[in-house]
């Protein structure tokens, strides 16, 4: 492999990993701000924040060159979809567990680009998904009262939907990533974003106090660097490499409930929790699948 690919290939899996630490905290900061504001006014104004890159001209120039329409729309409202979906979790259910749900999306991503890529899904591919459905299950389990039936309530499954939707839109960026640039998409997510989460926000809002809107703005921070930076890395790195990168995120935003928040940390819940990042990351080792580095 020429120097040149090596390099950009070492590059991209650095941003790609403090891009997911991004997205870790980003759930963090949600799930902060969302104490006192709803889920969906938090995902809006996350999203109006993410448009201040675009004042700067330059940038709004690069925004602008795009080749495929089509696929920046799908990007833009899948992905804004499912970012509803993942602060409306956050919003009602822990941290840990809401991330836990969205970070199931490379399951998804895997049989939407099967469908509208062209990529073929290994057989094995079974095992894994089913092991992640068992960690999930005992994530679940862990975070139940004792002698309470097992919950999996509405706001679990809109977590879970979240992750349906992010696969959708990572198997669009994918697409998209191959004739549009990162500030492209970066634009086009940031405004589908804002027009999906506005009526759900309007419906609840509440201005926020000095304290949430330093939540807000580190929620708008994070987001944008985390975004260009997974944006940036698919270019030159490969689902198995962006998939491990991905999973810590998950591991962040865990660790930041537990330490600040006294999200539940039981046996079983961790136990649950490596499971299924374990299992993810299986799913993307037999779907990996190299990149042409341009």
């Amino acid at each position: 492999m020429p120097r040149a690919a090596i390099s950009d290939t070492g590059r991209a899996l650095l941003v790609a990993s403090i891009a997911a630490v991004l997205f870790g905290a980003m759930a963090f900061s949600a799930k902060l701000a969302a104490a006192h504001l709803s889920g969906s006014e938090v995902a809006f104004l996350r999203f109006a924040l993410m448009l201040a890159p675009l004042l700067w001209p330059p940038v709004l120039k690069k925004a602008l060159v795009v080749q495929r329409l089509d696929l920046l729309a799908y990007r833009g409202l899948f992905g804004g979809l499912a970012v509803l979906c993942y602060f409306l979790a956050i919003e009602h259910v822990s941290v840990g567990l809401a991330t836990l749900l969205n970070y199931l999306a490379p399951i998804w991503s895997v049989l939407f680009a099967a469908r509208f890529l062209g990529e073929k899904i290994d057989r094995h591919f079974v095992v894994p998904l089913l092991v992640a459905i068992l960690g999930l299950i005992l994530v679940v389990r862990g975070q139940t009262p004792a002698g309470v039936a097992l919950q999996f309530g509405k706001w679990e499954l809109v977590g879970l939907v979240s992750a349906v939707l992010s696969g959708a839109a990572v198997a669009s960026l994918r697409a998209a990533r191959r004739s549009e640039s990162s500030w492209s998409i970066y634009t086009s997510f940031s405004l589908c974003g804002l027009l999906v989460t506005l009526p759900f926000a309007l419906a609840s809002w509440r201005t926020p106090n000095g304290k949430e809107s330093l939540e807000i703005a580190a929620v708008g921070l994070t987001s944008i660097g985390a975004q260009l930076g997974m944006t940036y890395a698919y270019r030159w790195v490969t689902n198995l490499q962006m998939g491990v990168c991905t999973q810590l995120a998950v591991v962040v935003a865990m660790a930041l409930g537990i330490a600040f928040l006294n999200e539940p940390a039981t046996p079983l819940g961790l136990a649950g929790s490596a499971l299924t990042i374990g299992s993810i990351l299986a799913v993307v080792a037999i779907q990996a699948t190299p990149r042409a580095v341009e």
